[in-house]
């Protein structure tokens, strides 16, 4: 039996998961520890992966070579494309998941990891040095013991967790299973900054006591689009649609008559929830004057009759969600297996990281997750990459992996964290990226898998198909720039689509800058093109296309962009001495000089988007650094 390891990462949620993978391909002795082996990666909430913003952090995890992407895709029983109407910035893709096998996928995954071991226990405390600065392994409820230079804390919302269902409560990290406790204690006693979050979940219902004659289906969108940028699924499981149904006046009526004893509205509870994914409760509060909200139905498999009834979260006493949902047609002979929840738990303020995740405090801790005031699992798991690899790096001497603003909405995540902090749970969106014309869901791979596979995340593999995926792309493009095309040959198709004729003759590029027209629908009437096409696999031709066109229609607003973002850059590679004292630099404001003294910035990049530091106080910094603006 070993008890030393290299790294051990602490909770196999989805940010455990992915540090422990991370940390072990890059060739760490890695010990993953969780509560229950039997549910690893545990769909806590929505049995869904991706969204707005979070779509696009999946598809970043995959091209630096973690595993969510593929697992979704393995394991999806539906899969949507967000936000078709708006332009590529935003699609987002959203898959729902079956549950149980996702998180026997992912078990499976890692029992077949090398180099990586779990042990099923609770931690109870960390060992350190004596003088607390220093993590050196963990405790465990069983009284075992393990050694490690680097531990990762991926503790998601276990950590004093406490469940309110209306005036019941329960300590617990989720339903039936066991809160922790120790950690925050040792912790906020060496000099860390706690405090509580709550979320909640949604009531699970029968779906064999559902009327669904009485709701709006919302079928699986059939086309190429999905999260992994490798192989398709040998075996992709049977489909099933999603369904709406809406609230009324009656079910308002209801659940304003149990606000007495929602936990929300009483002083339960006093800790931030999420302000992006409301309760019912504060839904009814919030927008008094709204007859109907949408609930939407989501399976959570492909055989279960469960169903998670998504914008219905809520922590109201159980009869009073049953009497609610009883007033919905659709409903009104509801059977359910267990009432939605809140729950509150610890997290740590994240101004106390590193971009790489490693904590100020403690040198070789770790945190990613809810632990750093996050919600969702894709944020999760994109952390828990990081944190696992740089836990990794750092156990062999190698330089981080830090990710930039403009190169991952990652980046953006552990930048906004370690920055700014946070004050109620936090969420990606899309309108959090400065850059996001940049920061894509069709070309994660081209941004960040040369970097993963620099590092050893990524195989040759994924660095093959990156190559091939983007020499079949820039022969387009380039064909595109060059080919000239006749009107007669082309306004048929145009017209077709609803675009005017052609009056002469164009090059290739200049048609496919129309908003209607796309590759697909050009290429009969253009036989270089459509050659070229064909030359292309028809497992990848659909991907490469769009890729190409979406460069093609964009190139204006992604030139213009990258420079902007080249421009600002360079702030992000003026590093700032650590152990400079801001109090002896007068010229900067004194709400400069606490906050830059607190968070200790690694670079003026980094300083800038503190809150509180003015451009002025960037150009004093810059000025005593002698750099120009």
């Amino acid at each position: 039996m070993n008890f030393d390891y290299d790294v051990i990462v602490v909770g196999a949620g989805h940010a455990g998961c992915e540090a422990a993978s991370a940390a072990a391909r890059l060739g760490a002795r890695t010990l993953l520890v969780t509560h229950d082996m039997n549910k690893i990666a545990q769909m806590s909430c929505n049995p869904a992966i991706g969204g707005i913003a979070k779509g696009q952090i999946v598809r970043e995890i995959d091209a630096l070579g973690g595993h969510t992407a593929r697992i979704t895709d393995a394991t999806a029983i539906q899969l949507r494309m967000l936000n078709r109407s708006k332009g590529p910035a935003m699609w987002s893709p959203r898959a729902q998941s079956d549950r149980a096998r996702f998180s026997a996928m992912w078990r499976h995954t890692l029992e077949h990891t090398p180099g990586l071991d779990m042990w099923q226990d609770a931690v109870t405390r960390l060992l350190t040095d004596p003088a607390g600065t220093t993590v050196q392994g963990i405790e465990t409820a069983q009284g075992a013991t393990f050694r490690a230079s680097k531990v990762v804390l991926t503790t998601g919302t276990f950590l004093g967790g406490l469940m309110h269902i209306g005036r019941v409560q329960m300590p617990g990290g989720r339903i039936s299973e066991p809160a922790s406790h120790g950690i925050t204690e040792q912790l906020t006693a060496l000099g860390f900054t706690a405090d509580r979050m709550k979320t909640g979940t949604p009531v699970r219902i029968d779906g064999r006591s559902v009327d669904w004659s009485l709701t709006e289906e919302q079928p699986d969108e059939e086309d190429f689009h999905r999260f992994s940028y490798g192989p398709a699924p040998a075996a992709p499981l049977r489909r099933r649609p999603c369904h709406t149904v809406m609230t009324n006046e009656h079910t308002h009526e209801i659940l304003r008559r149990g606000l007495p004893d929602s936990p929300l509205y009483n002083g339960q509870i006093k800790s931030i929830g999420p302000r992006y994914c409301p309760s019912i409760e504060t839904k009814i509060v919030t927008f008094a004057d709204k007859t109907e909200h949408h609930l939407f139905l989501e399976p959570e498999g492909q055989d279960t009759t469960e169903y998670y009834l998504n914008g219905f979260s809520s922590s109201l006493p159980m009869h009073i969600q049953i009497e609610a949902l009883q007033t919905i047609p659709a409903l009104r002979n509801v059977q359910i297996y267990r009432p939605g929840y809140a729950i509150e738990y610890d997290f740590f303020d994240p101004t106390q990281l590193h971009h790489t995740l490693e904590t100020r405090l403690m040198h070789g801790l770790y945190f990613a997750g809810q632990i750093n005031g996050t919600t969702g699992y894709e944020e999760a798991a994109g952390q828990g990459l990081v944190a696992g690899a740089n836990a990794a790096l750092a156990a062999q001497g190698r330089a981080p992996l830090t990710l930039r603003r403009d190169q991952a909405y990652i980046g953006v995540l552990i930048d906004d964290l370690v920055t700014k902090g946070v004050d109620e749970p936090y969420r990606m969106f899309t309108s959090r990226a400065e850059y996001r014309i940049l920061l894509r869901q069709d070309n994660a791979d081209e941004r960040l898998t040369p970097l993963a596979h620099a590092i050893g995340l990524a195989d040759d593999t994924r660095m093959q198909r990156l190559t091939e995926k983007t020499a079949w792309r820039d022969a387009i493009t380039e064909l595109a720039a060059t080919l000239s095309v006749r009107a007669a040959d082309i306004n048929p198709t145009l017209e077709a689509h609803g675009e005017a004729p052609l009056q002469q003759g164009v090059k290739l590029q200049t048609v496919l800058m129309r908003p209607r027209i796309s590759i697909h629908h050009i290429a009969p009437a253009v036989p270089a093109l459509q050659q070229l096409l064909q030359s292309i696999p028809a497992d990848r031709r659909d991907e490469v296309a769009e890729s190409a066109e979406i460069l093609i229609k964009y190139d204006g607003y992604i030139r213009r962009e990258q420079a902007a973002a080249d421009r600002l850059r360079r702030l992000d590679d003026v590093r700032l001495d650590d152990k400079l004292d801001y109090n002896t630099i007068t010229a900067l404001s004194t709400e400069a000089r606490q906050k830059l003294n607190a968070r200790r910035p690694a670079t003026l990049g980094h300083a800038s988007r503190i809150p509180g530091i003015s451009p002025a106080d960037v150009n004093v910094l810059l000025v005593m650094l002698n750099k120009p603006y």
